[in-house]
C-alpha cells in the first residue's frame, strides 16, 4: 500500500537523475484522477499543498452533471453547457467532457462511490439552467465521496508517491538556458518542504492546483484556493486564457460566526426559495427560470435586491419541505447550519453571493497540453474552453474527472518518450532575506488589501472606472510590500504566506487586465458601463501571457 513520503528522502542539490516520471501538483479529483491514469504507465509523484483530501473537490456539495438519465441525451448536455457560457464554449471540448464523462462517472460508481440511488439508476436531481435531471449526487457531500473514493484507491496504488506539506512556488523550465530553441520546456518545480527550497525533478508535469476564491474576502473556497497555480504558470510564460470570467455563487452562508459556507445550487434545484428581507420572492422580475436562472443573473439579483433594501443578505426559504427529506437531501447543509444555531426545518438561511469558480486559467488543449512543453493542467487551473463565459452547474467535477484522466495518460505518454539521461542543471538562486523578511501583520494586511480591491471593483458587477482603480492599487500593493506582477521567475523564499501573496497579486492583476479589456456584458463578467452582450466585436476570447499585452483571439 502507498503511504505518504517523508521529506527527508527529498533533496534540492545537482541532480544524477530524475525525481520522477510524471509529477502532479494538487490533490482534488483532477490531481487524484491524473495520478491514477498516469500511473498504469508510469512513476508518479503527486504533491499537494496541505493534505491529500483538502482541495475544492472536498467541499463541492451538489453532485455530478452527466447524461445517463432515462430522458436525457449527449446533445442535450452539450446544449444546456454552450447556453449557459453564453457562446464562448469551445464545442469540441464540451462534446469531450461531455461524452467521455459518461464511462469517467460510471467508472467511479464502479470503484465504490456510494451515490443516492433511486431503483436501478442513481437519483438525479435538477439544478440551475439545465434542462433535465442530470445530477448525481451523494446527498449534499458528492465531493467528499469522491474525494474519499480517489484518494483510497490512490494510496492502493504502489507507483503512486503522495509528498504532502509541499508547496510548489515556480515551474523549472529552460528559459534562461537556451537563447535559441523551439520553445520552453518544463522540468518540474521548486517546492517548499519543512521549510526548505527543494527542486522536484519530471519528465512531465501536471498542474492541477485547483482555485483561486480566497482572492475575495466572500468565498465558497477553502483556505487553500489562493490561485497558486495559475500565478506560477503566468510567470513560467503560460499563456492564460478567459481570466475576466471568475463565477459567483448565488449563496454563501451569511451568519454571524460561521464561516462563508457554501448552500448548493441543488437547494433551489429542489425547490427552494429566494426571499428579500421585505419577505419578497424577487427572482421572477429578473428571468423567467427564477431560482433557476443562470448563477450570474442570480448573483446580480441577489445583489440588486440587498441594495434595494439595504439589508446585507437575503434569504434561501426551504421551511416547505418536510425535515425528513431535508435531512435526507441536505444533512450537510442542516447540520452545518444547526452548528451555528439555524434549524433550516423553521428558519430562513441568510444567503449572499461568493466567489465560487474561475472559468478561465491556463489555456490548455482537449489533450490538456498548455505551451510549454511537458507541461499539461486539468481541473480549474486550467481552461480548455468547456464553461465559456459561465459555467454550468455541476460541470465541474465532470470536467475534473475526464481532463484528469487525459492529463495523466498524455503525461505519461510523453514522460515515456523522454530520454533517460539526467535533466538540465537549472540553477535556482537561494533565499533571502529581502523576500523572506516581511512582517507577519504586513502579509495579512496586504491579502485583505487585495480581496477588498477585488470584491469592490473586479467582482459581481465591474466598470472601467473601477477597474483602472485596481491597477492602481495593486500597483501601490507592489510597492508597498516589494512585490509585483514582474518580479524574476523564480521567487527566492521558503515564505508560504508570502508566496501566496504574490500568487494572489499575479492572478489579481490578470484577472482586472482581462477585465478591463473586455468591453461587453457576458456571462460572469457584468461591465455596468458595457451594460449588452456584444456577438458582433465580441465572440472572441482574451489571452494574458507575462511579457505581452492582452491578445484578442476569434473563437
Amino acid at each position: 500500500m502507498n503511504t505518504e513520503t517523508d521529506s527527508s528522502v527529498l533533496n534540492s542539490e545537482a541532480r544524477s537523475s530524475w525525481d520522477t516520471d510524471v509529477l502532479i501538483v494538487g490533490s482534488g479529483a483532477a490531481g487524484l484522477r491524473a495520478a491514477l491514469a498516469a500511473s498504469e504507465s508510469a512513476d508518479v509523484t503527486l504533491i499537494t499543498k496541505t493534505t491529500l483530501k483538502e482541495s475544492n473537490t472536498l467541499y463541492a456539495q451538489g453532485g455530478i452533471a452527466v447524461a445517463m438519465n432515462v430522458d436525457d441525451t449527449i446533445d442535450l448536455h452539450v446544449e444546456d453547457t454552450c447556453s449557459a457560457g453564453c457562446g464562448l464554449c469551445d464545442i469540441g471540448a464540451v462534446e469531450t467532457m461531455v461524452s467521455e464523462g459518461i464511462p469517467r462517472v460510471t467508472e467511479l460508481l464502479d470503484w465504490g462511490a456510494n451515490f443516492d440511488w433511486e431503483g436501478t439508476l442513481p437519483r438525479f436531481t435538477q439544478e440551475a439552467a439545465h434542462s433535465r435531471r442530470r445530477i448525481v449526487h451523494k446527498g449534499d457531500a458528492t465531493g467528499r465521496e469522491t474525494t474519499d473514493v480517489l484518494v483510497q484507491r490512490v494510496l492502493n496504488t504502489e507507483r503512486i508517491r503522495v509528498l504532502s506539506d509541499a508547496f510548489a512556488i515556480d515551474l523549472l523550465t529552460d528559459a534562461e538556458l537556451a537563447q535559441e530553441k523551439d520553445g520552453t520546456t518544463c522540468y518540474g518545480v521548486t517546492t517548499i518542504v519543512a521549510d526548505e527550497l527543494v527542486c522536484l525533478y519530471a519528465k512531465a508535469t501536471i498542474l492541477a492546483t485547483g482555485g483561486l476564491g480566497r482572492l475575495y474576502p466572500c468565498t465558497s473556497n477553502p483556505e487553500v484556493a489562493t490561485g497558486d497555480g495559475f500565478a506560477a504558470a503566468w510567470r513560467a510564460g503560460c499563456e492564460m486564457i478567459d481570466m475576466e470570467f471568475v463565477q459567483f455563487h448565488p449563496t454563501t452562508l451569511y451568519l454571524d460566526g460561521a464561516p462563508s459556507f457554501l448552500i448548493s445550487e441543488a437547494v433551489r434545484g429542489e425547490g427552494g426559495r429566494l426571499i428579500n428581507i421585505r419577505g419578497e420572492r424577487f427572482m421572477e422580475k429578473y428571468h423567467e427560470k427564477g431560482e433557476l436562472a443562470p448563477r450570474d443573473v442570480v448573483s446580480r439579483a441577489i445583489q440588486n435586491e440587498m441594495y434595494l433594501t439595504g439589508f446585507p443578505c437575503v434569504y434561501l426559504d426551504v421551511t416547505h419541505k418536510s425535515a425528513d427529506f431535508i435531512q435526507e437531501r441536505f444533512p450537510t447543509i442542516s447540520d452545518t447550519t444547526k452548528h451555528y444555531g439555524l434549524d433550516i426545518n423553521i428558519d430562513l438561511i441568510p444567503v449572499r453571493p461568493g466567489a465560487h469558480f474561475m472559468m478561465g486559467g491556463i489555456r490548455t488543449n482537449t489533450d490538456t497540453e498548455t505551451n510549454l512543453k511537458g507541461l499539461y493542467a486539468c481541473g480549474e487551473v486550467a481552461c480548455t474552453g468547456v464553461h465559456g463565459a459561465n459555467r454550468l452547474a455541476s460541470n465541474s467535477l465532470l470536467e475534473c474527472l475526464v481532463f484528469g484522466v487525459r492529463a495523466g495518460n498524455n503525461a505519461a505518454s510523453y514522460a515515456t518518450s523522454q530520454t533517460s539521461e539526467p535533466p538540465p542543471k537549472i540553477l535556482i538562486p537561494s533565499p533571502q532575506e529581502k523576500t523572506s523578511g516581511l512582517d507577519e501583520n504586513l502579509i495579512s494586511a496586504t491579502k485583505d488589501a487585495i480581496r477588498e480591491t477585488l470584491w469592490e471593483n473586479v467582482g459581481i458587477e465591474r466598470d472601467g472606472e473601477g477597474l483602472e482603480q485596481t491597477l492602481n492599487d495593486l500597483e501601490e500593493i507592489g510597492a508597498v510590500t516589494g512585490l509585483s506582477h514582474s518580479l524574476p521567475t523564480y521567487l527566492q523564499t521558503t515564505d508560504v504566506a508570502l508566496c501566496e501573496t504574490l500568487n494572489m497579486l499575479n492572478v489579481a492583476w490578470i484577472i482586472t487586465q482581462a477585465a478591463l479589456a473586455r468591453t461587453e456584458s457576458r456571462g460572469g463578467h457584468y461591465r455596468a458601463d458595457f451594460p449588452d452582450q456584444d456577438d458582433v466585436d465580441w465572440l472572441r476570447r482574451i489571452i494574458m501571457s507575462r511579457d505581452n499585452d492582452p491578445e484578442i483571439v476569434e473563437l
